[in-house]
């Protein structure tokens, strides 16, 4: 089983209820794709390094999950919404995966 870290940037313009269902929605898209959300992180508002689109400012969330398969179309689901910034898929080593208790094996 692998285990991913997840972060996505969402647009400060929107509603908080507008953030929380395209978050639920985010981790409906994970689940469909065969894995189990372990951690859900919310940064919240914070300034960009440098602007993108004119924007200053973003909402992080940041996602540990387990397993999961097809996440590429994952990854294209996020390019296409329009709440979405920017988003980052790192599948995380089994070691560093262990060490925050995703994996239920020991790292070696």
């Amino acid at each position: 089983m692998r285990a991913y870290e997840l972060m996505v940037i969402l647009d400060t313009d929107l509603d908080d209820e507008v953030i929380d269902a395209t978050i639920k929605r985010i981790v409906d898209l994970v689940e469909q794709r065969g894995a189990t959300v372990k951690k859900e992180d919310r940064w919240g508002r914070r300034r960009y390094a440098y602007p993108i689109n004119h924007k200053h400012e973003g909402y992080y969330v940041v996602f540990e999950f387990v397993g999961g398969s097809e996440l590429d179309q994952l990854e294209r689901a996020l390019r296409l919404a329009d709440e979405t910034v920017r988003h980052k898929l790192v599948r995380l080593p089994d070691d560093e995966a262990a060490r925050r208790g995703l994996l239920e094996q020991a790292a070696k």
